[in-house]
């Protein structure tokens, strides 16, 4: 990480630029003001206009390693739209040393023990934080409601297997049996790309009955098993990851009910 950026090279930000080239690091700096451009250049800091108030981009300012942020403003909109641009720059580590973004307007002497919950660095923290978390579900969830849409296709595919498989009229016929292969492999591979994206189906069979993955359609009376056993799996289920996508529809095991020859007198 040999290229740092610094955003305010003013009475803090400037020295630390200076310092940080002595130490061999390639660094940029910015101002707000076109005055102080020749300043940075002439201490041979790669210089650039930057206001993160005004709605512009600045990329070639942001390709760098480490971004440190030694700026006084504590206008959270403009904080978001740089967290924005951060986002798909090159920057790995984002540093703030301004204490004025750190600490509220307080009018008081502060110190590393001083409570920082509500003040404009938290705030921008957390716009940070929501960002990402957004980002992260955007990416690992995007295609959710694709891949949902899609297991109708694969319902619609094993329909037409089993219809096809179950008519006694059509055993005999060689093209539909190579047709019925056909459609085995497009199950295989549909199958196969789910695994790969993440979606597996939900285990049924002989399970314990979950209601946060299974949908119990019917009741079966079941002496052999404990009642809320899954017998029969009606429809699969799938997961994207740790996202339900579908639940499974499934039948499950009852007690029996044994009539007493007072009920049945009552029949």
């Amino acid at each position: 990480m040999n290229n740092i950026s610094i955003l305010g090279c003013g009475w803090l930000g400037k020295p630390l630029a200076v310092s940080l080239l002595e130490e061999g690091f390639s660094v940029k700096g910015s101002t707000t003001s076109e005055i102080k451009i020749q300043e940075l250049e002439a201490l041979e800091i790669e210089a650039y206009l930057v206001d993160i108030t005004e709605f512009e981009e600045f990329d070639s300012f942001l390709q760098s390693d480490i971004l440190i942020i030694a700026i006084t403003s504590k206008d959270i909109d403009a904080f978001e739209r740089l967290i924005e641009q951060i986002q798909t720059s090159t920057i790995q580590k984002v540093i703030f040393i301004s204490s004025t973004s750190v600490y509220p307007v307080s009018n008081a002497i502060v110190s590393e023990e001083t409570q920082t919950l509500k003040t404009p660095l938290a705030e921008i923290e957390n716009q940070r934080r929501r960002f990402e978390k957004e980002t992260k579900e955007a990416f690992e969830y995007g295609g959710f409601n694709f891949a949902k849409e899609t297991l109708a296709v694969l319902d619609n595919l094993q329909r037409a297997y089993q219809s096809i498989k179950n008519d006694e009229t059509l055993k005999d016929n060689k093209d539909l049996n190579k047709f019925l292969e056909n459609i085995e492999i497009i199950e295989k591979d549909l199958v196969s790309i789910f695994e790969k994206n993440n979606i597996k189906k939900i285990k049924c069979l002989n399970e314990k009955f979950d209601p946060n993955q299974h949908q119990a359609m019917l009741e079966i009376e079941d002496e052999k098993v404990e009642p809320g056993t899954i017998l029969q799996e009606i429809q699969p289920g799938y997961f994207l990851k740790d996202r339900l996508l579908r639940p499974s529809f499934v039948a499950i095991a009852k007690k029996k009910i044994i009539e007493t020859d007072k009920n049945k007198e009552k029949n």
